[in-house]
């Protein structure tokens, strides 16, 4: 018997777990060693893809001003567009992340190459404001924040590692300028996969992470509202492709949340499931690693797999500084219909899609 359900009985009360609280997109369940050919998620760009894409960049700049009003239109891919469109179906409907190996960021300079990225990006999706800023091509680098600063979120904070977490928004992308001195390797985990282990061993625990949990704003609330707001870690939805898992986990975010004395507090058992799913998570057969070098390109599902990455060292006085450019990506493979309403571009983040800017 488990714990919660040992308390439960010992207070004459029957356990009830969250309906909800079963497996969901098996097919999603990898393991590391399924996938341990980085052949099957990586995509490398030959000299023909190169070629193509230094056109459709010609193509690009002749029709727009600003990267942020190229679209795919602007861009034509004949022939890396539909192994594109095949990536975007591998990341909603399979394994959940890949990688693009590699734009020559050395000949392009890094305005070239992140033009391209948004480019490629535009056949992924439509873009995401990032934060209250209205970033919607951002910049991963240290700027300055400390790790325990309140508004600081991971993509400000240098050197220090990243716990695994998912994006606010359908998928997020990733194209390293620079790798730094060493370090910063970049790691996904199967969000699916230990979601459904915590339903198969502990489904007491699974059943509270359908609960509602606070996150902090990190000081970007729209203004007058309050600094926190409410979601699980867990979604369960069933629209016109099926049941599907939405993951939503930032652990920081959650503990933070406490620093607000009108924010719920975490209970001992959403403490003990957070513990157990972290667990899970944090298994290394739950997880594949990948050094990002310059001109790589990473997208992944927030909803299906949690990303982080380790410990890296910059040299400001050479220049060798970690750097990445970052896209939020809305899916069209996924419809209104398909997503719970909290995961519509509307959702808790509404508010920071009325700005258009750049980092």
């Amino acid at each position: 018997m488990t714990t919660t359900e040992t308390e439960m009985k010992l207070k004459g009360l029957t356990p009830q777990f969250h309906s909800d609280a079963v497996e969901l997109e098996t097919h999603a369940n990898w393991r590391a060693g399924d996938i341990g050919d980085t052949d099957h998620w990586t995509l490398r760009l030959t000299a023909a893809h190169h070629a193509e894409l230094d056109a459709a960049l010609e193509h690009a700049r002749s029709v727009a001003d600003d990267v942020l009003d190229v679209t795919a239109d602007h861009f034509p891919l004949p022939t890396l567009a539909p192994r594109l469109a095949e990536m975007a179906e591998e990341l909603v409907n399979g394994r959940g992340f890949a990688r693009i190996a590699a734009l020559d960021v050395e000949r392009l300079g890094a305005e070239a190459a992140s033009w391209i990225y948004w480019g490629i990006g535009m056949h992924l999706g439509e873009p995401w404001p990032q934060n209250a800023k209205g970033h919607l091509l951002g910049d991963v680098k240290d700027q300055g924040k400390a790790p325990d600063d309140p508004t600081a979120r991971g993509n400000e904070i240098g050197g220090h590692p990243l716990g695994f977490h998912s994006d606010g928004s359908d998928l997020v992308g990733l194209l390293c300028i620079d790798s730094g001195v060493s370090g910063g390797e970049s790691l996904v985990a199967n969000a699916v996969g230990a979601y459904n282990a915590l339903v198969q061993t502990r489904p007491d625990l699974a059943a509270v992470l359908y609960e509602p949990l606070p996150y902090d704003f990190r000081g970007e609330q729209q203004a007058g509202s309050r600094p926190y707001y409410s979601v699980p870690a867990f979604t369960r939805h069933t629209g016109p492709t099926g049941d599907r898992l939405f993951v939503r986990y930032i652990r920081p975010f959650i503990q933070a949340s406490q620093r607000h004395a009108d924010a719920p507090r975490l209970t001992d058992i959403q403490i003990e499931a957070m513990d157990a799913y972290d667990a899970l998570i944090n298994d290394p057969d739950n997880q594949v690693e990948m050094a990002l070098r310059p001109g790589d390109i990473q997208f992944v599902n927030n909803y299906h797999v949690l990303h982080g990455r380790r410990r890296y060292v910059d040299d400001a006085d050479s220049g060798r500084v970690r750097w990445l450019k970052r896209l939020w990506l809305a899916t069209d493979i996924l419809g209104p219909d398909d997503r719970p309403e909290r995961f519509q571009r509307a959702g808790a983040m509404g508010h920071w899609g009325t700005r258009r800017t750049k980092a």
